[in-house]
């Protein structure tokens, strides 16, 4: 072994240690150098929360908290829990599967009184209701007898209504003496529980929530595909031509967005009607019998789709004409002077740099179809209606804001899982929008 190999090399003395000597530089004012920049970094981020702070409490206030009460509303209803609190004692000491006893009788008895005198039986019966339909008239009906209610207890009620034997009524009223409950979100997806507190499905007759989430996503899908094809050609030709035709060509694109979203949509009613231009035409030329109303355009899906496909198409070409721009055209044309065919040079070299443009029209134009509502109410008819449609009628008439809550947010999920499978396939940091 050479003399020295395999030895400890010995320290090298004389060097100035590099932190230390940082640690040693000083201000002008004599202050430690590292501290003073570390004081200015901070007071740089102050600086920047501060002015994003305003954003950040108006997405707070007006974004988060909404959807956070909307999640807390699809799984909290206190309407019957707090209009029956001996029953709700009764349940709690009496598990799942306990005889119906004259207990519980008389626990529903004092809730019934307790109900007709702070007048609260139209609540707790509309809560019931959303389980059993037919339940609010026998809990208002009833609490106008409450007080000739006596010893026993069951016959008493029994005698003023026989459905309150029914054991559906006793699992509902076990479901909905909590104030949380997940069985909004079994309604959302036709499910509810038996008289022994089993899932199950609803009859199928009253299958309909499941089947409008089927279409949603189905229509949505196809309206997203037509836009796509329709967008991509059109935004090509943008992104191609000189700027200055491209920029009047692009007013165009632009017009829908400085007209009414109503009268765009109430538009294709006059087009699409059976007495409307389209129809007319077509009988002027002969295409179409003047005794016969031909297909139905309007009031199907034919109707939601055309119409949302119309409104929704500025959304997909504005992404892709964006990332288009860019494209350098040399590219196409290096590959096909190595051979390649115009096919070839596309499929291989243009279409793959459209793809951020592609998939951020594409989720763009999916998530504003899922949750449209006024489109398809105007021109979808029965068979065109969106899930939108019935979170709608449960606000708006029925009321059941705790099924309208649970249906948003599954809605809500699809959309989370949907920017979850694009960031996975493409990534979320590729997303150009313009």
């Amino acid at each position: 072994m050479p003399a020295g190999l395999g030895r400890e090399r010995p320290p090298v003395t004389g060097m100035p240690d590099m932190t230390d000597a940082t640690a040693l530089l000083t201000t002008a004012d004599g202050k430690p150098l590292k501290a003073a920049l570390a004081r200015s970094m901070r007071t740089r981020r102050r600086r920047a929360l501060m002015l994003v702070l305003p954003l950040l409490l108006f997405i707070l206030v007006t974004f988060l908290m909404p959807i956070g009460q909307m999640l807390f509303q699809s799984v909290y209803n206190p309407d019957f829990s707090v209009a029956a609190p001996s029953l709700r004692q009764w349940f709690k000491e009496h598990p799942q599967g306990s005889e119906i006893d004259e207990g519980a009788y008389a626990a529903l008895a004092a809730d019934l009184q307790h109900m007709a005198k702070d007048k609260l039986a139209g609540a707790a019966g509309q809560r019931m209701n959303f389980d059993v339909p037919g339940t609010r008239s026998l809990f208002t009906a009833t609490a106008r007898k409450a007080g000739d209610l006596a010893p026993p207890y069951k016959e008493s009620l029994l005698a003023i209504d026989k459905k309150w034997s029914d054991p559906m009524i006793w699992r509902a009223m076990r479901s909905a003496s909590s104030a949380y409950t997940g069985d909004f979100y079994l309604a959302a997806v036709d499910m509810t529980r038996d008289a022994d507190g089993k899932i199950v499905k609803v009859d199928e007759k009253e299958r309909v929530y499941v089947k409008l989430f089927v279409r949603t996503f189905g229509l949505s899908i196809l309206i997203t595909f037509i836009c796509l094809v329709l967008a991509f050609p059109v935004a090509h030709l943008l992104a191609t031509l000189p700027m200055a035709r491209s920029n009047l060509l692009m007013i165009l694109v632009l017009l829908p967005f400085w007209t009414s979203l109503l009268v765009r949509t109430t538009s294709w009613i006059v087009l699409l009607g059976n007495e409307g231009v389209l129809k007319s035409a077509l009988r002027g030329i002969g295409l179409l019998a003047h005794d016969t109303e031909g297909p139905q355009l309007i009031y199907n899906q034919t109707g939601t789709i055309v119409a949302m496909t119309h409104i929704l198409l500025p959304f997909m070409i504005l992404p892709l004409y964006s990332v288009m721009r860019t494209i350098d055209p040399r590219y196409v044309r290096a590959a096909k002077s190595l051979g390649a065919t115009s096919w070839t040079a596309f499929r291989r070299v243009y279409l793959p740099l459209t793809l951020p443009g592609v998939g951020a029209g594409g989720l763009l134009v999916f998530i504003l179809a899922i949750g449209y509502y006024i489109t398809p109410a105007l021109v979808g008819g029965a068979e065109g209606q969106l899930i939108s449609n019935l979170i709608a009628l449960h606000i708006n008439k029925t009321l059941n804001w705790s099924l309208a809550a649970s249906l948003s947010g599954l809605l809500l999920l699809a959309v989370l899982i949907l920017y979850w499978l694009y960031d996975r396939l493409v990534g979320i940091d590729k997303l150009k929008l313009g």
